[in-house]
């Protein structure tokens, strides 16, 4: 790993996970990404189902610890948790930092009614490894040697993006966000926060203009907004994310050397997210 931040891709899909031929490059599984830094435990972005495949190369004795930045409850980013084996003995920590609901609930007490019986058969304070939860909005906090910051951001409910930084390297993560109903561009003080000159953004990028004007309240974005969001904010790369499940890998292709096509000569490096990639972000 060197002296870098080591950012993998273990879900990358939006909505709900797929399967089949037509979806096998870029990959079906939801939500889930790491980020690892020599003598750290690592930080995941989201439970979804990508998780169950991050936690296959983590201990699973018992020895596990490592934090999740939760960006909201919604299924696609939570429906891993009770798949991840390292969780599932006793000895092994988990740290949840994610956002108060709109009801006034800890994140805590929103988990507890996601994963408890009728809806799972096992309850969360059933599992036999530690979980902890913390419950932040426009905050800035450590994990280890990271530097964390997070923002709520326009999604549907409570909903945070965060950016991870670890001597000088950053990675912002903005999974699912709301694109202005018109379809213009702009975005909110919290969003520039997080963006402005990372190194590496990962972002919502699930429509194209003309499924968003079909669908202009569901929370998400274009992929042209996506490009002009880092490329405003001076972002260095771009990883297109959140993949509508209805999109199969050629078409994600053509998103992506639209994409390139409007980031032109900017400098800003798009590529489209894929489970199992790792990308490296030197430290400065």
């Amino acid at each position: 790993m060197g002296n870098a931040l080591r950012i993998t891709f273990h879900g990358v899909r939006g909505s709900t996970p797929c399967n089949g031929d037509e979806v096998r490059r870029y990959g079906g599984n939801t939500s889930c990404v790491s980020v690892e830094a020599p003598g750290e435990d690592p930080i995941v972005f989201d439970l979804g189902t990508g998780l169950r495949y991050f936690g296959n190369g983590q201990p699973q004795d018992g020895t596990f610890s490592g934090t999740c930045l939760l960006s909201h409850l919604h299924w696609d980013h939570t429906q891993g948790l009770p798949f991840f084996v390292p969780i599932l003995r006793q000895g092994a920590s988990l740290r949840i930092f994610g956002p108060r609901q709109e009801d006034g609930s800890s994140v805590r007490e929103a988990m507890n009614r996601f994963m408890a019986p009728p809806h799972f058969p096992v309850a969360l304070d059933q599992l036999p490894g530690r979980i902890d939860f913390t419950d932040v909005a426009d905050d800035e906090f450590d994990v280890g040697g990271f530097r964390v910051m997070s923002r709520l951001i326009p999604h549907v409910g409570n909903t945070l993006g965060f950016r991870v930084t670890w001597r000088g390297a950053s990675v912002a993560y903005l999974s699912d966000h709301q694109q202005p109903y018109d379809g213009s561009f702009g975005a909110t003080p919290g969003a520039f926060d997080l963006v402005r000159g990372a190194d590496l953004v990962i972002h919502d990028a699930q429509y194209t203009p003309s499924e968003f004007a079909q669908k202009s309240t569901w929370g998400h974005c274009t992929v042209e907004y996506a490009v002009w969001l880092a490329q405003t904010a001076g972002a260095r790369r771009l990883a297109l994310f959140h993949h509508d499940p209805t999109r199969h890998d050629e078409a994600v292709d053509s998103l992506l050397c639209g994409a390139r096509e409007s980031a032109g000569s900017s400098g800003l490096e798009v590529f489209a997210a894929s489970e199992g990639l790792t990308v490296e972000v030197p430290a400065a």
